[in-house]
């Protein structure tokens, strides 16, 4: 009966973690000379999401800031400094536009990102009624792969969670 507080907790982390990992620019990362613009519109960004930003903490920042202070590359005036060992994540938690930009003038080259992140909305049932282009966008393969990678993430944290508590180290 030990482990059933371990198992209640995995139930409850498993739930509780949603969204997928995506590191910003990729195998680059957050660094200067980079198309922030390009690099996040070829991606979906869903409210559970984690932005995982890798960079040089000796040099770099990750500022959230507003509209007007991402287009001036204003750093003075930031909502939140999410710097903290240069592997850092920021949870999407707002369907919304946000906004990032590294301090210290390298803004100006281009470490400032701007994206949109929407609400998952969940596959609606098949209604032969609906015309075939709606149905087609409830399905989109970024939807179904994003949700793919939810549930992967699940049932992997719930594993990790069970095989600690029945097997500890």
């Amino acid at each position: 009966m030990r482990w059933l507080p371990v198992v209640l907790a995995a139930a409850m982390l498993t739930s509780a973690v949603a969204g997928e990992l995506i590191k910003v620019g990729g195998r680059t990362g957050w660094a200067q000379n980079v198309n922030y613009t390009k690099w996040a519109a070829a991606r979906h960004f869903y409210v559970g999401d984690w932005l995982y930003f890798v960079f040089d903490k000796r040099y770099y920042t990750v500022l959230e800031v507003n509209r007007l202070s991402y287009e001036q590359c204003k750093d003075s005036e930031f909502i939140k400094n999410i710097s903290r060992g240069g592997r850092d994540v920021f949870n999407l938690t707002e369907a919304r536009a946000y906004y990032f930009l590294s301090s210290g003038g390298y803004c100006y080259h281009g470490m400032k990102l701007r994206i949109h992140v929407q609400e998952i909305v969940p596959p609606s049932p098949v209604n032969p009624s609906l015309s075939s282009t709606k149905n087609a966008a409830a399905t989109s393969p970024a939807k179904i792969n994003h949700n793919h990678h939810h549930q992967m993430l699940m049932f992997f944290s719930f594993l990790f969670v069970v095989s600690i508590a029945c097997f500890p180290l």
